[in-house]
């Protein structure tokens, strides 16, 4: 069992720099900017060997602010899954009232605790660590987050409790288990982490009715019957022109990245605000990446009986060009439908990974071409001589043949819906790679030889006479 590390503190001391100087990455956003971290991230860490779970949280307060009291309760909740505790202090901020405040917390917690004195750069250590010593919490260590320093010093005294024994490795982590990524993506406050917390039976994300809640994309595995998959937790993406906040930039590059990253996306829409032309921007961005998707109805629990049909016929109409995706009517808050949701983006993401052998593929062409051949472009024949698969995740068919750069895009959209309706791809957007073969006698003159020579000049004069 691997130990877990709490990272704990006020707001803006510097927890999610550490957490990512320990895990090697830069999952955890970092800003000078107070409250940033909201739910609480996992990461793997190693040291020397050791491998141990890190936990990055919000910061520690007494703010009345409804969401940063949730983000406290998620960093309670993290201090109690916890092995050791490191309390991440500001050396430039000095000793505060709020700090002595969550030490005495920590004190009555019966945890492991390490006091990490951050900010400490240019200072020596033993000038650094005395004012901190009045906690009562053990000798502190000084770092700096920000340049990686006495971090190794900082992990020697948190992990020396915990030694493993040699050889013995730490799980996988989370971004490299086999299993499905599942990304919940959308608008802002269309119930998002409402949706995952509903799925886990657990507090596990904060939830608010105000807008932008969740910032870092946070991954949650989970299981549903037999089934184990990760679920992505994203920030709401707006219109590029009402974004004007630099953390909310971040939020949705991190959002972006989590579709590029991912296997299926769960695009979820707000049934009260009907699909919304930012709806369709999102939607036509996860298709244009090839990544197989599934359509999420929210809120569909607060509509009367009489709107919901006109608000069907409006998703029918408007989601005609993606009509290859199931759409579901669910509700996050009250957890109808939400199975058949989750069922629909694993079966999206188990076609967007089938194997198809070449000659059933050439099969399906040639039933194609006979049902409806391509058409004649300049008084030419397009042909389409073969085809084979080309990848998966996305899902690619390459076809060969001549002349395939005229081929019209009327033609393109009939072979993809065939090929999807033979090879039953549900939420999958089938590409279509056409490739054709090289003209060997491309840019080479014939050599003429005499008499052709001498009949080209009679040609000539016969032509300037009339």
């Amino acid at each position: 069992m691997l130990p877990a590390v709490a990272l704990v503190g006020r707001p803006n001391v510097g927890k999610s720099t550490l957490f990512n100087q320990l895990t090697g990455s830069r999952d955890a956003l970092v800003a000078d900017y107070p409250g940033l971290t909201r739910d609480r991230r996992y990461g793997f860490g190693n040291f020397k060997g050791s491998s141990f779970i890190v936990i990055d949280t919000g910061g520690l307060g007494y703010d009345t602010d409804e969401v940063v009291a949730l983000a406290a309760q998620q960093a309670q909740i993290a201090m109690d899954e916890a092995d050791a505790v490191v309390l991440v202090l500001d050396y430039r901020e000095g000793l505060t009232a709020a700090d002595q405040q969550i030490a005495e917390r920590l004190r009555s917690s019966n945890k492991l605790i390490t006091i990490a004195v951050n900010k400490s750069e240019g200072v020596t250590p033993e000038l650094a660590e005395a004012e901190f010593h009045s906690l009562g919490l053990g000798s502190p260590v000084s770092i700096a987050a920000l340049h990686g320093r006495r971090i190794a010093t900082l992990m020697q005294e948190v992990l020396s409790p915990f030694a493993q024994e040699s050889g013995v490795q730490g799980g996988d982590e989370l971004g490299r288990l086999k299993v499905p990524r599942l990304a919940v993506v959308g608008r802002p406050n269309v119930g998002k982490s409402t949706l995952i917390n509903r799925l886990l039976g657990a507090e596990r994300l904060v939830t608010s009715a105000e807008p932008g809640t969740t910032r870092d994309s946070i991954l949650v595995p989970c299981r549903r019957g037999d089934q184990d998959f990760i679920l992505v937790d994203t920030a709401g993406i707006r219109r590029r022109a009402r974004v004007h906040n630099s953390v909310e930039k971040f939020s949705v590059v991190q959002s972006l990245q989590a579709i590029e990253d991912s296997g299926v996306i769960l695009l979820l829409l707000d049934a009260r605000e009907g699909v919304t032309e930012q709806d369709l921007h999102l939607i036509g961005l996860v298709v244009e990446r090839g990544r197989a998707i599934t359509i999420g109805i929210n809120k569909w629990d607060g509509i009367e009986t009489s709107h919901r049909r006109r608000i069907e016929v409006e998703v029918s109409r408007r989601l005609d060009f993606v009509s290859f995706a199931r759409v579901n009517y669910i509700s996050a808050l009250h957890g109808s439908g939400i199975d058949s949701v989750v069922a629909a983006a694993l079966t999206a993401y188990e076609a967007a990974g089938k194997e198809f052998t070449t000659p059933n593929l050439n099969l399906i062409l040639e039933s194609a071409l006979v049902a409806h051949s391509p058409p004649l472009v300049g008084g030419r024949r397009i042909r389409l001589r073969y085809v084979h698969q080309g990848g998966k995740h996305p899902s690619v068919l390459v076809i060969h043949g001549s002349r395939l750069e005229r081929l019209p895009a009327h033609y393109r959209r009939y072979l993809v819906n065939t090929f999807r309706k033979a090879l039953r791809l549900e939420g999958v957007p089938l590409r279509l790679e056409l490739r054709s073969g090289e003209n060997p006698f491309a840019g080479r003159r014939n050599t003429l030889t005499r008499r052709q020579l001498k009949r080209r000049k009679r040609v000539i004069r016969y032509d300037r006479k009339r």
